[in-house]
């Protein structure tokens, strides 16, 4: 007898569907055989399914036994299929009955997932929040999911989640001996987190400039750079600035949700990211880990920190082969991996916030010495790299009489509300995209400059030999500048403003 189970296979972050189709003949030799570009942890899930269901209480499995995973031209991986195994094996067997009226489920109305161990527990599987948009999409009835991955399933509103411990009470509910409870819909805007910060600006002494180029890369979503002397609170400010972020939209968190699930790093009991993300890599990682990758692509640093921040921290010391595939995501915001069997794209829009030590020794030498040390030190970056960073500044050593003396500096709280203000006058105005995202054309639209503006900029391009790519930069940065002071052309203070943040173009 034929059973037909649906589930679904991870392709990057999203989820196509997979049927598991389970044929027993009670009368041939005893075989099992699982077909369909099943990897290792899929051919052992017979014997993880055989000896659960022994010591569930349903017998042995006896006969020949096939197990078929539709579409079988595309690799599947993982322990996702052992609960839909097991209940197509069942159904097979006649043990799982065909739904009437006796309360039970139909289990082709539903997409199933979950790892078994031997004693039948049901164990948390990735990919959960994908997998549940996937059944919305094709119109299945709902999920049945490990209990651990309820609440993650439970995002997708519209559908029946069905949380299940253990094998048998899988089969108890969809036998209708057991009453089926699904977990309501859950208020996922209400979930997220509007935490403070770990890292208090006001704690920083010193560095008000610095801070005011955080409030502006913040307010419209700008890169930064922050090049000074080791122990002027460059990785401190870096700390810092998720505080005066704007909180995750509902679409945002429920993007960030469905990439740490499918890379297996949301946290045990925890169904939502609610806070955007910070990604802080060493600077030894890899290409790979730093763009995703892999013979079964996963995503990478710069994926994980999807509407959030990657800090990366002494920048210089990155290997050049590595920084330099930054280069696309910086621009396009998603990455593709391509592999011989297809190509796999990965959401990439974060923030770069880089900290880099003027020297290898973290200072700088007087005269001719420490320039071209510092010359050289800053070479380790390319100029297309250094382009797609908005905004470059400097934080200048301070003096240890302004560290003993002087009073707490602008606050997290303060900075807050001028970047809280800055983005509901971007949101009025072109919608969602925050400023660092805005076409040329846009910026001809939203970002007038008046005539001394358009002076000023025309004579920087020239002076400092600014790419068309720079051209762009200063116009975005300015348009930041003119929302945080509340103004609707573009001036010529906010255009000169940004000018300064262009520090490794004026190479200082």
């Amino acid at each position: 007898m034929v059973a037909r189970v649906q589930s679904y296979l991870i392709q990057g972050i999203d989820a196509e569907p997979c049927e598991v189709e389970v044929d027993l003949d009670d009368e041939g030799l005893d075989k099992q055989l699982v077909v369909g570009l099943p990897d290792a942890a899929v051919k052992e899930s017979l014997e993880r399914v055989r000896t659960a269901l022994l010591n569930s209480g349903f017998g042995a499995v006896r006969g020949k036994l096939l197990v078929n995973l539709a579409p079988a031209d595309v690799r599947k991986q993982g322990p996702d299929y052992d609960l839909p195994i097991a209940l197509g094996l069942l159904a097979a067997q006649g043990v799982i009955r065909p739904v009437r009226d006796d309360g039970g489920l139909d289990l082709r109305q539903f997409v199933i997932c979950g790892e078994l161990a031997l004693d039948g527990r049901v164990r948390p599987v990735a990919g959960v929040i994908a997998m549940a948009a996937l059944a919305k999409a094709k119109g299945a009835r709902g999920v049945i999911v490990p209990s651990a991955n309820a609440t993650e399933a439970a995002m997708v509103p519209g559908l029946e989640v069905h949380g299940i411990s253990t094998l048998a009470e899988g089969v108890g509910i969809v036998n209708g001996l057991i009453d089926p409870s699904p977990i309501g819909a859950l208020d996922v805007a209400g979930m997220l987190d509007t935490a403070p910060a770990l890292v208090d600006f006001a704690d920083v002494r010193g560095q008000e400039g610095v801070k005011r180029a955080m409030v502006v890369a913040a307010a419209g979503g700008h890169n930064i750079l922050m090049l000074g002397p080791a122990g002027t609170g460059k990785t401190m400010m870096a700390k810092a600035l998720p505080g005066i972020l704007p909180p995750l939209t509902v679409e945002e968190s429920l993007e960030v949700t469905r990439i740490y699930s499918a890379a297996s790093l949301l946290p045990e009991g925890q169904g939502l990211v609610t806070r955007r993300p910070v990604r802080s890599p060493h600077h030894t990682a890899s290409s790979p880990a730093i763009v995703g990758g892999g013979m079964i692509p996963r995503p990478g640093e710069i994926s994980l920190a999807h509407h959030g921040i990657l800090f990366l921290d002494e920048l210089p010391e990155f290997p050049r082969i590595v920084l330099e595939t930054l280069r696309q995501p910086l621009e396009d915001h998603v990455v593709t991996i391509a592999r011989a069997h297809g190509a796999v794209k990965f959401p990439a829009s974060f923030m770069l916030v880089a900290a880099m030590n003027p020297t290898p020794k973290g200072d700088v030498a007087p005269g001719e010495v420490g320039r071209r040390a510092m010359e050289q030190y800053l070479s380790r970056l390319s100029g297309p790299l250094l382009d797609r960073i908005d905004i470059h500044v400097e934080a200048p050593a301070v003096p240890w009489k302004k560290l003993a003396e002087s009073p707490r500096g602008t606050s997290t709280q303060t900075m807050r509300a001028q970047v809280l203000a800055a983005r509901e006058r971007q949101r009025a105005r072109q919608g969602n995209t925050p400023n660092a995202r805005l076409t040329g054309n846009q910026l001809d639209t939203h970002a007038g400059m008046n005539g001394d503006a358009k002076t000023l900029l025309g004579q920087a391009m020239n002076e400092l030999g600014l790419s068309a790519r720079a051209y762009d930069k200063i116009r975005r940065v300015s348009r930041t500048i003119a929302d945080l002071e509340g103004t609707e052309g573009v001036l010529l203070p906010h255009v000169a403003e940004a000018v300064q943040y262009r520090l490794l173009d004026r190479r200082v």
